[in-house]
């Protein structure tokens, strides 16, 4: 396992334990409380996390069969390194930045839902898996397409590194509703 991996699998631990650890105690009531409208409740960020998360898989699915078909912009570098760098600034700035995510993304809770912790453990626990099984695509410089656009390219590897960073955006949000 590379450093990068092990780095990315140790962030993901570290986000799960912290979450569960901080807000499992919690009252289903409090974990769907919003400030506002503006605002995600801690359930909706962590439900955001895994529908996010879980629009990569069939991407990562189609890699693994050999049946991924990457978009014609993928094969210049420059436009991959400019959206993935773009992105992944945009998910790292401490949530100083507000950002309106696409509807795709939107988080779907239902009111009074008591299993999103279970379920974001879970779902992490997937995401590590897809890493793992993932490791001969990084070594190829594997570039894919955002799950929300075919003309949004960047490298497999920037998308773990959107991802983990995204989840420790949102983890920072929750903690900052309580």
């Amino acid at each position: 396992m590379t450093t990068q991996i092990k780095n990315w699998i140790d962030s993901i631990d570290n986000i799960t334990k912290e979450a569960i650890e901080g807000f499992i105690a919690l009252s289903v009531e409090k974990m769907h409380l919003k400030p506002n409208a503006e605002t995600w409740s801690i359930a909706e960020n962590f439900e955001h996390l895994i529908t996010i998360n879980r629009t990569y898989f069939p991407i990562f699915e189609k890699l693994k069969n050999g049946s991924f078909q990457g978009a014609f912009i993928s094969r210049f570098p420059y436009f991959s390194n400019l959206f993935g760098n773009l992105i992944l600034k945009s998910v790292s700035d401490g949530g100083k930045k507000k950002a309106r995510t696409f509807p795709l993304w939107e988080p779907k809770v239902t009111e009074g839902d008591a299993t999103v912790l279970e379920r974001f453990q879970n779902h992490q626990e997937e995401l590590k898996k897809w890493i793992i099984e993932l490791v001969p695509f990084f070594e190829k410089k594997t570039v894919i397409h955002s799950p929300a656009n075919k003309l949004i390219v960047y490298s497999l590897e920037k998308a773990i590194d959107i991802i983990v960073a995204h989840e420790q955006r949102h983890l920072d949000q929750a903690k900052k509703l309580l």
